[in-house]
């Protein structure tokens, strides 16, 4: 099992603004597809089950594409799936509206989960390929802030062109397109991998449990915050414009705070900083209660807060770049991005739970899981990410 890196080619801004549209594409291919296909099939009538179920097909791509990717990645090669990836996507996205057999949207759903694992699991490779161990962590926060950008977008292209027709649709696979074009250059440059992968995602979850944990962590609130942060400040007083634009102001700390922790996790114990983060972000979340009395301490700490707490993620990608190589990495990315939806899945549903429980139900969840996952990387951080 061997790989051929392309830190080891000239690896130009071409190739690096390739892994950047490719980590932005997954982001906005999840982000746009979860609450337009939501809200158009709650406008044809369709039932909240049904709809939940055709949610549910995403997931299955995404597993399906887990066990698959790791043993065809030899044979395709990073970018031609990855062009192969963003051509379904836009072909997927196009369909959706001009498709008038509601059952059809099901078997489409599940190609557009496939398609957004495989975004999902080559960029992260791709990306991990383009740096050194010297400068790793700034590559990979680079990558994640990319794709705080791309799940940012989502959201923006249905406020500037709503939810009704087929326009939202053809938007988003008009960017796939322009994505696809431009991986698609003879200037960009992409890792080789001789090796498929052997064994189920389970092998590679046993081999890297932390990781695994950071990924479930990461899922589990950002999908808990999109869900119930507005509502979480409306029932604490706070006009509901006001309560809409606390995700945001979260994200854009996200995004540019990941360059200088990534600088920090080239400079010191990347394991202890993920520890640091981690109590950072509980907390940061304990002290939601009393900051959401004042809107300025409010922007201030979810600014700060958003960038700490993604930076777990940036920082935990660093540690499995640097102690997996070729076809195996591979595995272990398509593993992490199963374990994504996993908690995709769950963080709403306890976070919903919490929230029914108590007022500060939010904030108690976010706390006491990123206090469980600094325990958990404290007893098992060394040699087991």
């Amino acid at each position: 099992m061997t790989s051929t890196p392309s830190a080891e080619q000239p690896a130009g801004l071409f190739s690096r603004g390739a892994v950047i549209a490719t980590a932005m594409m997954f982001g906005l291919t999840y982000s746009l597809s979860a609450a337009l296909i939501a809200l158009d099939l709650t406008s044809r009538g369709l039932s909240e089950t049904l709809i939940g179920a055709n949610a549910a097909m995403h997931a299955v791509g995404v597993l399906i594409t887990a066990m698959l990717l790791p043993r065809i990645i030899a044979y395709f090669g990073i970018r031609r799936l990855v062009i192969i990836a963003l051509v379904l996507a836009a072909l997927v996205l196009s369909a959706f509206p001009a498709m008038p057999l509601i059952w059809l949207w099901f078997p489409l759903r599940l190609v557009l989960g496939m398609a957004s694992e495989i975004l999902f699991v080559l960029s992260e490779a791709w990306t991990n390929s383009l740096s050194t161990e010297a400068t790793r962590a700034r590559a990979m926060a680079a990558y994640t802030a990319a794709l705080s950008v791309g799940f940012a977008l989502g959201p923006l292209i249905l406020s500037v062109v709503g939810s009704s027709g087929s326009t939202p649709y053809l938007v988003g696979a008009g960017i796939a397109l322009f994505a696809a074009g431009f991986v698609a250059s003879p200037k960009v440059q992409a890792p080789v991998f001789d090796e498929p992968a052997t064994g189920s995602p389970l092998r590679f979850i046993r081999l890297a449990p932390v990781a695994i944990s950071a990924v479930v962590l990461n899922a589990a609130i950002e999908t808990a915050g999109l869900s119930f942060l507005a509502i979480y400040a409306v029932n604490l007083g706070w006009e509901e414009s006001g309560a809409t634009r606390l995700m945001s102001c979260m994200m854009i700390g996200a995004i540019l705070l990941q360059l200088p922790i990534g600088w920090l996790g080239d400079k010191v114990d990347r394991v202890k900083l993920v520890v640091a983060l981690a109590v950072a972000s509980m907390l940061g979340a304990l002290a939601w209660p009393l900051a959401l009395q004042n809107e300025i301490a409010t922007y201030t700490l979810l600014f700060f807060w958003g960038g700490a707490f993604v930076g777990i993620y940036t920082i935990m990608l660093t540690l499995v770049g640097s102690r997996f190589k070729g076809a195996e990495l591979i595995g272990i990315y398509a593993a992490m991005g199963l374990m994504w939806g996993l908690g995709a899945l769950l963080g709403p549903l306890l976070a919903g739970l919490a929230m029914d429980t108590t007022l500060h139900g939010l904030a108690f969840f976010a706390a006491a899981t990123c206090g469980a996952f600094a325990l958990f990387v404290t007893l098992n951080g060394r040699g087991s990410h």
